[in-house]
């Protein structure tokens, strides 16, 4: 009767499942591409790194009210046959003639929504659009940094089909969290990319790699734990959930850790250079004129090259310079992110530093009303643009 019991609490648990790297990680690889850049965008991606690294997670956190949203975050690749890579089509209009939309977006999207991203990018840039390049930039990094995860390249996302439930969260989530300062965040600067398409349908066959090992090492493990040892389990609004217990966790890490920490460091490489490839393809604009001050001030500049040499070294973990370790200020505002012709955000240095409110001016009031007016025309540009949007990924 017990056991019954049990069997049935089990089969009523919620997993706990994070989509993406989970926020850790998602930050994490964002804050690592933007050391990854050349000087010559690295000032402008440094000035609205923590905008960028807020909205790194902005995908994930639109899966709820988005129902286009979530199928752009993976491909399931064993649901196309033993031979996927040789079967599915990199082109997106070949791939749809052979297995239709609506197939292809059941099974996911990654690599499409990662193409489409980076043209929207580089459309950005030639536009001068402030605003649609931190968007923009947010999100192709996130897409880029899920094709790196094995389990979004398969129907078994999260164990399921395997009776390893909880493995997602466990491997993308837990364990970086856990063992970040083990790992190496040395990634290799931004190059172009001359065929973007063939740079993503890569990863993502390397991701798919992965797989075997992944689940292979959960089950080899599970064979030396009881449920109630491999397990932890937590109650929060009148649900139970179920997650991997820090034992497993550690020993799982001697597995596949350094799997998991080789992924994350390739991750900022290739969302580097596909912001750098976007840049490029749009003419290489200045991003100087779209800064507010137009260049980095000497105290943002010693940041910058102190982080920079922390990176080099593997140090921003030791030297708590990693910003998704770091608690979030509660007095902080809410990041803004101008437009071309608008004010740009402040400094990360300087805005956690409240200063005293001057007395206001003729002077201010005009710049106030002129900034303001420019953000309405900048809202209603985005409006426009979103619902002229005619990507066949936003089709219910």
């Amino acid at each position: 009767m017990k056991k019954a019991l049990f069997s049935l609490a089990l089969a009523m648990l919620v997993p706990v499942l994070s989509p993406g790297w989970g926020f850790f990680g998602h930050r994490t690889i964002t804050q690592i591409a933007v050391y990854a850049l050349p000087s010559s965008m690295q000032a402008f991606y440094y000035r609205h790194m923590p905008q960028l690294v807020k909205l790194s997670t902005a995908p994930d956190e639109r899966r709820n009210d988005d129902p286009t949203e979530a199928t752009k975050h993976f491909i399931d690749m064993d649901h196309f046959g033993d031979n996927p890579f040789g079967m599915m089509p990199k082109d997106y209009d070949k791939a749809v003639a052979k297995y239709t939309a609506d197939t292809l977006k059941k099974y996911g999207v990654v690599p499409w929504v990662v193409l489409e991203t980076k043209e929207k990018l580089t459309e950005a840039f030639k536009q001068r659009d402030t605003t649609a390049i931190i968007a923009l930039s947010a999100d192709l990094n996130h897409y880029v940094a899920d094709a790196f995860v094995p389990l979004h390249t398969t129907e078994n996302y999260d164990g399921q089909l395997t009776k390893q439930t909880g493995l997602h969260s466990l491997w993308e989530s837990k364990l970086p969290e856990m063992f970040i300062a083990e790992y190496k965040l040395d990634s290799d600067k931004a190059d172009y990319i001359k065929d973007p398409k063939s740079a993503i349908w890569k990863v993502v066959q390397d991701s798919y790699g992965f797989l075997g090992a992944t689940f292979d090492y959960e089950m080899e493990l599970s064979k030396n734990y009881t449920t109630e040892k491999k397990y932890t389990y937590s109650h929060k609004y009148g649900k139970t959930r179920r997650s991997y217990s820090d034992a497993f966790a550690k020993e799982y890490h001697k597995k596949v850790g350094g799997m998991v920490a080789y992924r994350l460091k390739g991750a900022p490489t290739l969302v580097a250079s596909m912001w750098y490839t976007a840049w490029k393809d749009a003419g290489s604009p200045d991003l100087g004129a779209m800064m507010r001050p137009g260049k980095l001030s000497k105290e943002e500049k010693k940041l910058l090259d102190e982080q920079l040499e922390a990176w080099k070294d593997n140090q921003l973990v030791p030297l708590n310079m990693l910003l998704s370790l770091q608690k979030e200020k509660a007095a902080e505002k809410p990041d803004v992110v101008g437009s071309a012709d608008g004010a740009a955000p402040a400094p990360a240095a300087e805005a956690a530093a409240p200063a005293a409110s001057p007395a206001p001016t003729p002077e201010a009031d005009k710049a106030k009303t002129k900034e303001k007016r420019d953000n309405d025309k900048q809202k209603e540009k985005t409006k426009a643009k979103k619902k002229d949007d005619n990507s066949p990924f936003n089709d219910k």
